[in-house]
């Protein structure tokens, strides 16, 4: 079971942390995100050996990381802006795989029930 926390409101520019705890050990983890209206995507990834894998559009502005002694990944997201906007949702494989972590969503079995950002002017 994963639970997704740290939602919220707030302006251009701000920043968030996003936490999703794990029931059980969690070696890798992806973030992912849907808007109304579109498709969902994906935002960041993490391995077992801590690599991680970003959409172009986040790159330099979130940052994924995990604490094992917790079964916690976070998403810190910093910078925000209007196109932010989404429910995030937090996902874990059966298997971690060997190398980058994949930004996949279809690589991805378990699945949180979403945690809403919305980023205001």
């Amino acid at each position: 079971q994963l639970v997704e926390s740290g939602g919220g409101s707030v302006q251009a520019g701000g920043s968030l942390r996003l936490s999703c705890a794990a029931s059980s050990s969690l070696r890798c983890a992806g973030w992912f995100r849907q808007a109304p209206g579109k498709q969902r995507e994906a935002v960041a990834s993490i391995g077992r050996g801590d690599a991680t894998s970003y959409a172009d559009s986040v790159q330099e502005r979130f940052t994924i990381s995990k604490d094992s002694s917790k079964n916690t990944v976070y998403l810190q997201m910093n910078n925000l802006e209007l196109e932010d906007s989404a429910i995030y949702f937090c996902a874990a494989p059966r298997l971690c795989p060997v190398g980058t972590p994949t930004l996949e969503a279809e690589r991805y079995a378990f699945w949180g029930q979403g945690t809403q950002v919305t980023v205001s002017s």
